[in-house]
This record gives C-alpha cells, structure tokens and sequence, in this order.
C-alpha cells in the first residue's frame, strides 16, 4: 500500500494526530510505502519512529514560507494555492517509482491537496481522507476578513472546491472527520454523494489520563481555566483574542483571582500581547500539555470557526477535565451537552457556565467523569478506523 501524507507526526502535534494514527493503523495490515513532508525543523527527530513503521518511505522537506510564496502563483492561474503549497517534484518522482517497483494496488491519501501525487494511478484503488471540508473552511475566512485578504481566501475557497470534487469523482472512496463534515461535502459535491463517508478520530486514553506520577504547572490554590492549540493558527488565535476581551473580565469579576492559561506552540503576536491582560498567561512550546489540562479546573474552547473534530475537545475530555465549547468547537462530538460537555453560546453563558462549575465541586467532577466515559466509549482509534479498513478492501 501507498501511503501519500502531508505530516504523519508527532502523534502529540494537533493537527497531525488522525494522520499519524492512520499510519500506525495502516502498517499493522500493510506493508505500507510512505510519502510525506517535514514542515516544521523540529520533527526530524521523529523521522526514525515512522520510518520504523514503514517498508520504505520519503520525506520532503517544507518550508512553509517559501511554500506560501510558490502558492501566489495559483492566483494568476485559476489554480488552489493548496495544491501549490504541497507541489514537490522530488515526491512526485519517488511516489511514482514506488508504485512501478512495489506494483502498489492501494492508494491512501491524507488531504485533498496531496491527491495529485495519486492522479497518475488510476489502476490503484484509491481512498482519500479529506478530514475536513477545506475549501469551507477558507469560504469562512473570506465572511471573516476584509479586502484584499478576503479575495484571496474566497478565490482559494472556489478553486479548491472545484479540486475537492474532481478528486471525489476520480477516487472509490471519500472520508471526512464527522457526519456534519460528510454531509456538508455531500451537499457541495452531490454527484458524489454514494462514495461519501466519515471515520470519527480518536483519543489514546491511557496518554490522556490523569497519571498520579503528573506534577503541576500551577502555583498552589490558583484557579485555572486552559485553552490548548496551536497559536499560529488564525481560528485559535481569534477565539483567545475573544475570550480575553469579551469574557474574561466580567469572569475575573465573579471568581476573582482567576487565571486563563494559553497553551501551545508558535504563539502570534496577537496572542503573546494577550499576556498583558491581568489574569492571562501565554506559555508558548511546553513539553507535556496533558498537566495544563489535568490540573486546571476548566478547559475552554470558545472557537468561533471550526471545522471537523476539535481534539483539544476530546483530550480535554479523556483527562475528565470539565470543557466549556461553543456550537462550533462541539460540532460533529457526539456527547450529551450538559452532562458530558457545556455548551455556552455567547459571552454571558461562558461567564455563567464556567464560573458555575468553579463554584461547584461536585458538579465538576460528574461532568468530567462522564466526559471521560464518553470518550471511553465512543472515541477508541481502532474502533473508528476499522471504517476505513472497510473502504480499502470493499
């Protein structure tokens, strides 16, 4: 089997846990062929640890700002800036001699924009794993942003749409995160509709669980309410930007004292100017994250563009720390709202919801118990990627 990636790693990176426990889930029934990018200096260290699950595999090296530099020229071409970012000749070869010498059957591909390294093959039987819908994703940033970046993010949204169904046309199968993100392709891309499906992501409980060897981050008696991610990422770096200002304050007001920690790598500085709010700490690259989430009282995700699974939910969850989330950042986890999560829509129900659970033990520990049952029962990765197997060997 060809496996044709964007980042399959480190498996404790957000936006590359589904991919890397695809790979891992592959190779425990393949003999799996491996081509995938570095993005980002620091995981070449983990090369050895993917190389060891594969027959062979190749690694391109990516620089994201020359990278976005090269997809400026899709503008003037009618093409997605997408499949300009990931355009490398050196995959394109490798992934090509792979699949004369190992005479490959079996194409997985992780993304839309890296489905034009399996064009070529039309032989193979191919399956792709958008994950999420990205051209809605970037139709979202267009409503949000003003001219020119407006322009720009809505000429990507139509041109990789246009991608993403050409690719659902020309493959067996299409999998999306969620029911909400299959459904919402199935209504941009009907002609399509019967090869649409979904595989839910998954938590490793034992790495997310409260482990009585964990030590603190936090000085003793502080009350602390955590958001986790990537801060370079424009949809977390607008929903901590909004919690600081619009419910932060009148927070501190009801539980004085009260801390909100920022926790996550390449922090922007739109967020490391957050740090001089009064009650606000941004922390940057820190080496475990599951402490900031097992020690604070309140985990939020107050995220007002999303799309798909939001793993800092489902993380939160396994460590049964109480999550307060907006319909958004909820959208296609299936949990009871209320008794498994906390639905808060707007700025005075996410004062009310959390200062409630700090003002209640009890209730605390219920919701973060029953969180972590849920996540137990509905959220195991070989349960959810068994769906995918049935997609490559149907």
């Amino acid at each position: 089997m060809l496996l044709i990636h964007r980042i399959p790693y480190p498996p404790n990176k957000g936006d590359k846990i589904r991919s890397y426990h695809l790979l891992k889930h592959l190779a425990q029934h393949y003999r799996v062929h491996l081509a995938t990018f570095v993005d980002d200096t620091d995981d070449w260290q983990h090369v050895p640890r993917v190389q060891a699950l594969c027959a062979s595999s190749h690694f391109s090296p990516l620089n994201p700002k020359l990278a976005r530099l090269r997809s400026l020229g899709a503008l003037f071409a009618d093409r997605s800036l997408s499949l300009d970012y990931y355009r490398d000749a050196a995959l394109r070869q490798w992934t090509a001699a792979a699949v004369r010498s190992h005479r490959i059957e079996r194409i997985v591909v992780f993304s839309s924009a890296m489905a034009q390294y399996a064009e070529p093959f039309p032989h193979a039987r191919r399956v792709v794993d958008f994950c999420d819908v990205d051209s809605a994703k970037w139709a979202q940033y267009a409503e949000q942003k003003s001219w020119p970046m407006s322009a720009l993010y809505a000429h990507e949204a139509r041109q990789l749409l246009a991608y993403e169904r050409k690719v659902a046309r020309d493959t067996y199968a299409a999998l999306f995160v969620s029911q909400p993100e299959a459904d919402l392709f199935r209504q941009l891309a009907p002609e399509s509709g019967h090869k649409i499906d979904f595989f839910n992501n998954g938590v490793d409980t034992d790495y997310f669980s409260a482990s009585p060897a964990m030590l603190t981050p936090y000085a003793a008696g502080e009350q602390v309410v955590v958001f986790t991610g990537a801060m370079d990422y424009w949809p977390n770096v607008d929903a901590v930007s909004w919690f600081v200002t619009e419910v932060l304050p009148a927070l501190r007001q009801r539980v004085p004292g009260l801390l909100f920690y920022i926790v996550g790598a390449r922090p922007s500085a739109a967020v490391q100017a957050l740090a001089r709010h009064e009650g606000v700490s941004v922390t940057g690259t820190v080496p475990d994250v599951r402490p900031f989430i097992a020690f604070a009282q309140v985990a939020v995700a107050p995220l007002r563009i999303a799309r798909g699974i939001q793993n800092k939910v489902l993380e939160a969850m396994s460590m049964a720390t109480p999550v307060v989330a907006s319909r958004e950042a909820l959208e296609g986890i299936d949990a009871v709202a209320g008794g498994e999560v906390i639905l808060a829509e707007g700025a005075a129900a996410f004062v009310d919801s959390i200062a409630s659970l700090l003002n209640d033990d009890a209730h605390r520990a219920a919701i973060g118990a029953a969180a972590r049952a849920r996540v137990e029962q509905r959220y195991s990765w070989s349960g959810n990627l068994a769906r995918l197997e049935e997609r490559i060997e149907c």
